[in-house]
Protein backbone atom coordinates (compact mmCIF):
# COMPACT_ATOMS: atom_id res chain seq x y z
CA UNK A 1 0.00 0.00 0.00
CA UNK A 2 2.93 2.35 0.57
CA UNK A 3 3.79 2.28 -3.14
CA UNK A 4 0.19 3.23 -3.95
CA UNK A 5 0.50 6.15 -1.51
CA UNK A 6 3.71 7.25 -3.22
CA UNK A 7 2.02 7.17 -6.63
CA UNK A 8 -1.05 9.11 -5.45
CA UNK A 9 1.14 11.58 -3.52
CA UNK A 10 3.28 12.12 -6.64
CA UNK A 11 0.23 12.82 -8.80
CA UNK A 12 -1.22 15.19 -6.20
CA UNK A 13 2.03 17.03 -5.54
CA UNK A 14 2.70 17.61 -9.23
CA UNK A 15 -0.84 18.83 -9.85
CA UNK A 16 -0.98 20.99 -6.74
CA UNK A 17 2.45 22.50 -7.29
CA UNK A 18 1.33 23.67 -10.72
CA UNK A 19 -1.96 24.96 -9.36
CA UNK A 20 -0.19 26.76 -6.50
CA UNK A 21 2.11 28.44 -9.01
CA UNK A 22 -0.89 29.76 -10.92
CA UNK A 23 -2.44 31.02 -7.67
CA UNK A 24 0.75 32.71 -6.51
CA UNK A 25 1.39 34.37 -9.86
CA UNK A 26 -2.29 35.33 -10.18
CA UNK A 27 -2.68 33.86 -13.64
CA UNK A 28 -5.34 35.85 -15.47
CA UNK A 29 -7.79 33.04 -16.34
CA UNK A 30 -7.52 31.54 -12.87
CA UNK A 31 -8.19 34.90 -11.21
CA UNK A 32 -11.25 35.40 -13.41
CA UNK A 33 -12.52 31.93 -12.55
CA UNK A 34 -11.98 32.26 -8.81
CA UNK A 35 -13.37 35.77 -8.53
CA UNK A 36 -16.41 34.50 -10.42
CA UNK A 37 -16.88 32.01 -7.59
CA UNK A 38 -16.78 34.82 -5.06
CA UNK A 39 -13.16 34.45 -3.95
CA UNK A 40 -11.65 37.88 -3.22
CA UNK A 41 -8.67 38.48 -5.50
CA UNK A 42 -6.35 39.29 -2.60
CA UNK A 43 -7.03 35.82 -1.10
CA UNK A 44 -5.92 33.87 -4.16
CA UNK A 45 -2.21 33.73 -3.17
CA UNK A 46 -3.28 32.32 0.20
CA UNK A 47 -4.96 29.45 -1.62
CA UNK A 48 -1.66 28.79 -3.36
CA UNK A 49 0.16 28.72 -0.02
CA UNK A 50 -2.36 26.21 1.33
CA UNK A 51 -1.73 23.98 -1.68
CA UNK A 52 2.04 24.30 -1.20
CA UNK A 53 1.65 23.30 2.44
CA UNK A 54 -0.27 20.22 1.25
CA UNK A 55 2.48 19.39 -1.23
CA UNK A 56 5.14 19.64 1.45
CA UNK A 57 3.04 17.63 3.89
CA UNK A 58 2.44 14.80 1.43
CA UNK A 59 6.15 14.62 0.63
CA UNK A 60 7.22 14.72 4.28
CA UNK A 61 4.55 12.08 4.85
CA UNK A 62 6.70 9.64 2.95
CA UNK A 63 8.94 9.53 6.03
CA UNK A 64 6.67 10.80 8.81
CA UNK A 65 3.25 9.17 8.42
CA UNK A 66 1.42 11.58 10.78
CA UNK A 67 2.41 14.55 8.60
CA UNK A 68 1.20 12.79 5.47
CA UNK A 69 -2.08 11.96 7.17
CA UNK A 70 -2.54 15.55 8.34
CA UNK A 71 -1.77 16.89 4.86
CA UNK A 72 -4.21 14.49 3.23
CA UNK A 73 -6.94 15.46 5.70
CA UNK A 74 -6.29 19.15 5.05
CA UNK A 75 -6.33 18.72 1.29
CA UNK A 76 -9.50 16.64 1.40
CA UNK A 77 -11.23 19.38 3.40
CA UNK A 78 -9.82 22.06 1.09
CA UNK A 79 -11.30 20.38 -1.98
CA UNK A 80 -14.63 19.71 -0.28
CA UNK A 81 -14.70 23.47 0.33
CA UNK A 82 -13.83 24.08 -3.32
CA UNK A 83 -16.71 21.89 -4.49
CA UNK A 84 -19.09 23.71 -2.12
CA UNK A 85 -17.84 27.10 -3.39
CA UNK A 86 -18.50 26.04 -6.99
CA UNK A 87 -22.00 24.82 -6.17
CA UNK A 88 -22.89 27.91 -4.11
CA UNK A 89 -21.85 30.08 -7.06
CA UNK A 90 -24.08 28.06 -9.38
CA UNK A 91 -21.11 26.53 -11.20
CA UNK A 92 -21.69 22.82 -11.70
CA UNK A 93 -18.27 22.14 -13.24
CA UNK A 94 -17.01 20.47 -10.10
CA UNK A 95 -15.06 17.62 -11.69
CA UNK A 96 -11.55 19.07 -11.13
CA UNK A 97 -11.91 19.87 -7.41
CA UNK A 98 -13.96 16.71 -6.84
CA UNK A 99 -11.27 14.54 -8.44
CA UNK A 100 -8.52 16.22 -6.43
CA UNK A 101 -10.62 15.73 -3.31
CA UNK A 102 -11.00 12.04 -4.10
CA UNK A 103 -7.26 11.73 -4.72
CA UNK A 104 -6.62 13.46 -1.39
CA UNK A 105 -8.99 11.06 0.36
CA UNK A 106 -7.26 8.14 -1.35
CA UNK A 107 -3.89 9.45 -0.14
CA UNK A 108 -5.31 9.61 3.38
CA UNK A 109 -6.59 6.04 3.33
CA UNK A 110 -3.45 4.68 1.70
CA UNK A 111 -1.14 6.43 4.16
CA UNK A 112 -3.12 5.09 7.10
CA UNK A 113 -3.18 1.49 5.85
CA UNK A 114 0.50 1.55 4.88
CA UNK A 115 1.70 2.32 8.40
Amino acid sequence: MFIAYVVIAAILTATLAGSAYLDLTREEKLVASLTGLGVPEDRIPQLGLIKLAGVIGLLVGLWIPAIGIAAAIGLTLYFIGAVVAHLKAGDHQIAPPAMLGLLSAAALVLRIVSM
